[in-house]
């Protein structure tokens, strides 16, 4: 019987190290100024190394009516190139002050680089 709940508590234990992990590098935080500091403008990889793989991402979609909405549209994206925006969330990442994290980041992506950073709590 001991044996079996010392196997239960080693699998706890494991489990919870794991999560915790994963979780932005076990509870690494930044204030606002430094994550905007480390990230903006940097690569994808470098987010990716730094921070690890986000609690969720977002592809961005371009409407099927945003070339009737925006007059000239269809002519303008004939001459530019393909835009890639994609944008990843983190939890508990960046404090807001020396108690407190925002609930979310969103960290978007333009062809692979940081272009916007913001900091959420209503969500």
């Amino acid at each position: 019987m001991m044996k079996l709940y010392s196997q239960i508590s080693a699998a706890i234990v494991a489990l919870v190290m794991l999560a915790g992990a994963a979780s932005a590098f076990a509870g690494k935080t930044y204030t606002e100024d430094e994550f905007i500091n480390n990230f903006s403008g940097k690569p994808k990889k470098l987010v990716l190394e730094k921070l690890g793989e986000p609690a969720r991402k977002q592809q961005s979609v371009k409407p099927s009516n945003a070339d009737n909405m925006v007059p000239g549209g269809a002519r303008q994206e004939q001459n530019s190139k393909p835009v890639q925006v994609e944008m990843w969330y983190y939890k508990n990442l960046v404090k807001y002050d020396d108690k407190h994290t925002y609930k979310e980041t969103e960290v978007t992506f333009v062809n692979d680089k940081v272009m916007n950073i913001g900091y959420f709590n209503n969500r």
